[in-house]
């Protein structure tokens, strides 16, 4: 998605027109589910994605069409035969679509605040009337967009009337960190707050994880002390990169609540002396690489260095779904699955959950 705004903005800075199109609804089985853009040049060109297949086709020609217009409207897929895949698969649900020309002459002060919104990183909501319900919204009209921004007030509306009060009568909080729904003929589009992803170690593991976590929006900084290896030209994605000893470089970062760490140094010093500094912050998550032998040993020293149990009972470690990883892809895949799971689920479902080694300390070193 930070790719697809990037496009917008520079397509808006160089007054290209471009067609934004936004998928509001879905019933049944689709091969995207609500809150999809993609971005249609006049060309027939595109950024982003709606699943493929015929149906992104259709709405690439439906949407080529009405930029002759500059109409802004809603369209409806239902995905029948019409749709099948190469494979004969159908999907057998619908899906409905924003479709939005932006032209020369077209005011795009709304698509300004929803790019500021999105580069901030702090999440929103944005509100597209499909079907007007209820009195209290009787003047509103198919396809009116109302953006809010992550502490839920209204910043910019795309409306002839201003309905955002009964608009956001049925308001979830982003906060809350919701999926997309529908309410009243109303659909919440909600992007989250971007996590931040703190990778403490430039290795082969955390060059491979660093990329997966980029694809799947994770704002990164990775820590290392080898400018060798933590460097742009192998973590071209990562925000932030810090090159130093690591006993020094951890306690100058930022972490928060929103902030999510993992451990893949290349040695038992290297991820005790990390996990020391990185147990104690607020980190929601810290995740350390590493057989249980070599985990339990660490705890062992950090629990003699003055570490609370508690709070090494909040480590994830092993870090990594059980799915037999033997390669490095392999094992970042299972890493970033559980840190994926981690952020959308706020927290680790128990099944999945590895168990924790300080469970198997004596007791007496565990109180």
């Amino acid at each position: 998605m930070q790719q697809l705004i990037s496009d917008l903005k520079q397509a808006i800075a160089q007054s290209r027109p471009v067609i934004y199109t936004a998928l509001v609804e879905t019933r049944g089985s689709t091969p995207q589910k609500a809150g999809a853009v993609m971005l249609v040049y006049p060309d027939g060109s595109q950024s982003g994605t709606l699943g493929g297949g015929c149906v992104e086709a259709d709405v690439k020609r439906q949407a080529l069409k009405l930029f002759q217009t500059g109409e802004r409207q809603l369209l409806t897929f239902q995905l029948d035969s019409d749709y099948g895949w190469d494979d004969g698969l159908i999907c057998g649900g619908r899906m409905t679509m924003l479709v939005d020309p932006i032209r020369a002459e077209t005011d795009t002060s709304y698509y300004q605040s929803l790019i500021q919104q999105f580069e901030q990183g702090a999440g929103l909501t944005e509100a597209v009337v499909i079907e007007a319900k209820g009195d209290a919204l009787k003047d509103a009209h198919p396809g009116d967009r109302y953006l809010f921004d992550h502490e839920d007030s209204l910043i910019a509306t795309m409306a002839n009337i201003d309905l955002s009060r009964p608009v956001s009568a049925h308001f979830k909080p982003v906060r809350s960190r919701p999926r997309p729904y529908v309410v009243e003929g109303i659909s919440y589009l909600t992007y989250l707050q971007r996590c931040k992803l703190v990778i403490v170690g430039a290795g082969h593991v955390g060059e491979k994880v660093a990329e997966l976590a980029a694809d799947v929006g994770f704002d990164l900084t990775i820590v290392d002390d080898r400018a060798e290896y933590c460097n742009a030209a192998r973590f071209p994605h990562a925000q932030k990169l810090v090159v130093g000893e690591f006993m020094d470089a951890l306690p100058s970062l930022e972490i928060d609540s929103n902030t999510l760490c993992l451990i893949v140094t290349r040695g038992h010093n290297h991820d005790e002396e990390a996990l020391y500094h990185l147990v104690q912050t607020d980190a929601s998550y810290v995740g350390l690489i590493g057989s249980k032998r070599k985990i339990k040993l660490i705890f062992e020293d950090l629990l003699r260095r003055g570490v609370s149990a508690d709070l090494l009972e909040r480590v994830y470690a092993p870090i990594g779904f059980d799915i037999g990883s033997q390669t490095v892809p392999e094992i970042a895949i299972s890493m970033v699955a559980e840190l994926i799971a981690h952020r959308n689920l706020g927290g680790i479902p128990a099944e999945y959950r590895a168990r924790n080694p300080l469970s198997e300390l004596p007791s007496q070193e565990t109180q």
